[in-house]
């Protein structure tokens, strides 16, 4: 499964570094990418004679809002019906490749290396960012022209999606810190990276990033008290916290301070303000309570409940991502979400309780404390709609909530499967059938 776990981390970087996977071509790529792996999963299932699927409970309100969606599509309860059939079939490769993850990263190792992969990922990005903030010359990679009113950072066209991104990615890494789940020799490496990550973050002034960014911390700092059983994870923390303030005061903090001061209800109002959004969103849901107008239709059908909307502006997103849903999928698509979030706390606390490593409670504990973070961003704004921040946010719900192996346990249930095909081509030929010729 070694190939699979390489096309899973090539196609998050990928989508991280191609605008978050926005444009059309980037989720084309997402979706056959997704289709390639499946069935190179499904040809090696077949060679080995081992078809076993490995369950997870997040499958279950993930198929119900998939769905929710497709009845509106086969029934012509969209109004739009096209960009339903597109959204749906983007949240099938993230399905595909969420499954696809359950059933290749079976190990704690293979976790592990999962989050490695997240932070050097991480890290790399970040420091991309922070020499282009400091050398823009208003286009993205310095050549890309960017719509007028675009607040860009990193790869990203929207500073708060790269928030989003680092919200996601940092978590994991600071997690194998607090619980003291790496070697010494590589404490100093990972801290360099989650400092310079939390630097960028903070230098994108988003100010939902940061407050989720922060809230995740907590959570992480709260699992650390309860699970890691380690004296010195608050001095770890506090060591943290104080390099990545030297950071930005480094990196130069006054826009990120100018942020927070205009951080009023006034500015949120108006035709262009977060305020307006909510409220044309509630006259959708209102209008369309159980089964919404159709999932990918928000921005064709806002104009129609929005009294301030002047058509200057395009409103493709309500800018809370549990509003937009419940306008796109009514209360159905509202309860699979619900139920998504109570599987996902309700597993992962048990994965934590019942983890038998140090280092499993920490890779279980940085996905839930990650997940955390970009569900209280999702308040918001529109994460969830960026193809690289919701495939890495499913990866790591289902790493939270995934059982993990030992290695040795692994190689002993391979090697189990194998005496078990031996035995029974014993029995066959102890009959009198002769084998199957190979």
């Amino acid at each position: 499964m070694k190939a699979i776990r390489i096309g899973v981390y090539l196609l998050v970087a990928f989508a991280v570094v191609a605008f978050g996977g926005v444009e059309p071509s980037g989720k084309a790529i997402l979706e056959i990418g997704a289709a390639v792996l499946l069935a190179w999963w499904a040809m090696l299932a077949v060679r080995r004679r081992e078809a076993e699927i490995h369950w997870n409970w997040l499958y279950l309100p993930l198929l119900a809002l998939g769905a929710c969606g497709i009845a509106q599509y086969a029934f012509g309860l969209s109004v739009y019906p096209y960009l339903t059939k597109f959204d749906l079939l983007l949240w099938s490769a993230y399905f595909l490749l969420a499954f696809l993850a359950v059933q290749s990263f079976r190990t704690v190792e293979q976790a592990k290396q999962f989050v490695w992969f997240l932070a050097t990922l991480a890290f790399a990005v970040s420091l991309f960012a922070i020499i282009q903030h400091f050398t823009f010359n208003g286009k993205l990679y310095w050549f890309v022209k960017l719509p007028q009113g675009d607040v860009p950072f990193g790869p990203y066209v929207n500073h708060n999606h790269f928030a989003g991104f680092l919200e996601l990615a940092l978590p994991p890494g600071l997690a194998l810190l607090l619980f003291s789940s790496v070697p010494r020799e590589k404490r100093i490496l990972l801290g360099l990276f989650s400092v310079v990550s939390i630097g960028a973050l903070l230098l994108s002034a988003s100010r939902g990033g940061i407050f989720g960014f922060l809230f995740g911390f907590l959570v992480l700092l709260v699992f650390a008290g309860l699970f890691a059983k380690r004296r010195h994870a608050g001095a770890i923390a506090g060591i943290v916290v104080v390099m990545s303030l030297a950071a930005i005061v480094w990196l130069g903090a006054n826009h990120t301070i100018e942020r927070f001061e205009k951080m009023t209800v006034a500015s949120e109002s108006g035709p262009d303000g977060r305020l307006t959004f909510y409220q044309g969103a509630l006259r959708i849901i209102r209008a369309n309570p159980w089964l919404g107008t159709g999932v990918g239709t928000f921005e064709t059908i806002y104009p129609r409940y929005e009294t301030e909307y002047s058509g200057d502006i395009l409103i493709n997103h309500a800018h809370n991502d549990y509003l937009e849903l419940l306008a796109d999928t009514g209360l159905a698509g509202g309860f699979s979400i619900f139920l998504f979030i109570v599987l996902l706390y309700w597993r992962g606390l048990a994965n934590l309780r019942s983890s038998g490593t140090r280092l499993e409670r920490a890779i279980t504990a940085g996905s839930l404390a990650a997940c955390s973070a970009l569900l209280l961003h999702s308040f918001v704004d529109f994460n969830f709609h960026i193809p690289s921040n919701a495939l890495l946010f499913l990866l790591l719900a289902f790493t939270g909530t995934s059982g993990m192996q030992e290695p040795q346990q692994a190689r002993r249930t391979t090697r189990e499967i194998g005496d078990a095909e031996k035995a029974s081509l014993s029995r066959a030929e102890a009959r009198g059938y002769a084998p199957i010729p190979q």
